[in-house]
């Protein structure tokens, strides 16, 4: 029985060892695995954040990469976050977060804007001016982000100033027309009817009436030509030819063809291009530019005066050529201005010199449409001479 009573105690012990053996190792697995598994936390948060992080950079890279004007404001209404663009357009040379649009810019209609898109949550289609030496036209697109007090808003500005510009080109293009058109047909007009009513009974008076009806004819037809000129040059219609062409030769043909009115006003015409200057070009086209550069210079320049054409070679890839003159001159506020359809320094003398004023308008464009460039230089009585430039090759 002792016997007995003696193994069950061993046994006993080695079931309790072994238990408590099993204890432990189940207890150093667990343990093991929870930090397995902390790990794993550890780097899925690790990662999650490294996302967010990205993700966040990727939409300031985008935001700050638009080619619009964006403006973040928190739920306060304080600059939170704008862009390069929004910088530009509004000339921004500090740091504005923080700031309300007030304070920030100053604008009480995109105050406003704020304000309504704050009641509504979203406004559309606001257009700002932004008055100085140059005022710049913006649209503003606003809308609200987040709820309650909490709620944030977002603007997005568009830069209409070009379009703005072209509307009121295009607004000024056809009140010039209306106006170049009315006025010889209003002549015209005059003048057939006195024929109607019995001037033409007396021949001499029928004839210089007559006159004047085919001079303020001709004078439309320059202007329609002029117009379907330019109009061919703008759209790229008018396919360009180019060649190498000798540039003398084709200032010879120029004064050739203008010898007649030089000869009535006494004003000598000098070809001083260089016989060996070439440029590659369409000769008909840089012949066009000739004329109307030399007989702008005959018609504004003084009479028994001189208009010469000349020429260089700029640098190894273009040609300059010259038109001078040694008339009144242009004055300053003109010379940014005389290449714009229509522009006259003096409309009436202009208008007695037969001029479409679109000549220089022309000249631009084809010099344009060859990649050239052209410029005036000149001071009050002391001449102007336009400039040209065209390529060699």
């Amino acid at each position: 029985m002792e016997s007995l009573l003696l193994i069950l105690a061993v046994l006993a012990a080695v079931c309790a060892v072994a238990w408590g053996g099993y204890q432990h190792a189940r207890a150093r697995d667990l343990a093991q695995r929870l930090q397995q598994e902390r790990t794993q936390n550890a780097t899925l948060t690790a990662r999650l954040e490294q996302l967010q992080t990205e993700a966040g950079a990727q939409r300031a890279t985008l935001i700050q990469n638009m080619g619009e004007g964006v403006l973040l404001l928190d739920p306060d209404g304080r600059v939170e976050l704008f862009n390069r663009t929004f910088e530009q357009l509004f000339e921004v040379r500090d740091d504005l977060r923080g700031r309300s649009v007030l304070e920030a810019l100053r604008l009480h209609e995109l105050d406003e804007v704020v304000r309504r898109t704050r009641e509504t949550g979203q406004v559309l289609g606001a257009e700002l001016e932004l008055r100085g030496p140059e005022p710049r036209f913006l649209q503003v697109n606003a809308a609200g982000y987040g709820t309650g007090a909490g709620r944030g808003v977002i603007l997005v500005f568009h830069d209409l100033t070009r379009v703005r510009q072209l509307e009121a080109l295009r607004r000024e293009f056809v009140a010039n027309v209306s106006h170049e058109l009315r006025t010889p047909l209003s002549l015209i007009k005059g003048y057939v009817e006195t024929l109607l009513e019995g001037a033409h009974t007396d021949p001499e008076l029928s004839r210089r009436f007559l006159q004047t009806i085919a001079r303020h004819t001709d004078r439309l037809t320059y202007l329609i030509e002029d117009l379907l000129t330019l109009s061919h040059l703008e759209s790229g219609a008018a396919a360009l030819s180019p060649a190498p062409v000798k540039l003398r030769a084709l200032a010879g043909r120029t004064l050739e063809d203008l010898s007649t009115p030089a000869a009535e006003r006494g004003t000598t015409l000098v070809n001083a291009v260089p016989e060996d200057l070439e440029a590659h070009a369409d000769a008909d086209r840089v012949l066009q530019v000739f004329f109307n550069l030399v007989d702008n210079a005959l018609k504004y320049g003084r009479p028994q005066g001189r208009v010469e054409v000349g020429g260089r070679e700029a640098d190894r890839e273009r040609v300059e050529l010259w038109v001078r003159d040694d008339g009144p001159g242009l004055p300053r506020e003109a010379l940014g201005r005389v290449f714009e359809r229509f522009y006259r320094v003096d409309r009436n003398r202009s208008r007695e010199q037969g001029g479409t004023g679109l000549g220089l308008a022309i000249v631009k464009h084809i010099v344009q449409s060859h990649g050239g460039e052209v410029r005036v230089e000149s001071e009050p009585g002391r001449g102007a001479t336009f400039y040209f430039t065209l390529p060699r090759h």
